[in-house]
């Protein structure tokens, strides 16, 4: 049995950094700063949330303002986040439990793997497992795809755990269970037309979840 977490929205809250760096990206680039909350772009790749934000599918622009982005997140906004209350005590719960668990992100490996270690979390986690640092096509569907074929999983032993749609699709496609958090910035609504197998309310459910669903 293996657990696969995401990143942002489930292990930590990343609003402040991400929504800060994307500020910076469009201001830096002449564009005004976008009215109301921005937890709508934690979670799809950058590519895509900046295609909204500035009406744009120029390539050209978009990777300008990832670049952007990338400039103050690399040395501020990564750190500019906090693991949310009760996630170390799951963790730690199953891991006692001998289950093996790994974290699957659309972020960059190699920011994912600095955020989890500065947390002290890297001792929880079997991989970490992100997008290479410039696929703009990166995707949930071919992120756990290929989880399961390095690490010849089936897809009856994996559960996603994750707060937005991405988790469930990707979960879906593969054929494994998908559990929805709500803590994170997905709605209930989203998770449920994403075909959630679960909803969890709090990362404490997430251990009785467990324990309910191997019964």
């Amino acid at each position: 049995m293996q657990l696969l977490f995401d990143l942002d929205g489930t292990l930590t809250n990343s609003y402040s950094g991400i929504s800060k760096c994307i500020v910076h990206a469009l201001t830096s680039l002449g564009y005004e700063a976008p009215e109301g909350d921005l937890n709508w772009c934690v979670g799809p790749p950058l590519w895509e949330s900046f295609s909204i934000l500035l009406k744009t599918r120029d390539s050209e622009l978009l990777n300008a303002a990832v670049e952007k982005y990338r400039e103050r997140f690399s040395t501020i906004g990564i750190f500019e986040n906090e693991v949310y209350p009760g996630i170390e005590a799951a963790l730690v719960e199953f891991q006692e439990q001998g289950i093996e668990m790994s974290v699957a992100t659309s972020k960059p490996t190699i920011y994912a793997e600095r955020i989890i270690e500065h947390f002290d979390l890297a001792p929880f986690f079997k991989s970490i497992n992100g997008a290479k640092m410039n696929d703009e096509k990166a995707n949930k569907t071919s992120l756990i795809a290929g989880i399961l074929e390095r690490e010849n999983l089936a897809s009856t032993d994996v559960i996603m755990i994750g707060d937005r749609k991405y988790d469930m699709e990707g979960a879906k496609a593969n054929q494994v269970t998908g559990w929805g958090v709500l803590w994170g910035f997905g709605t209930i609504e989203e998770l449920k037309s994403a075909n959630a197998c679960s909803l969890v309310e709090t990362p404490e459910g997430l251990v009785d979840k467990f324990a309910e669903w191997k019964v």
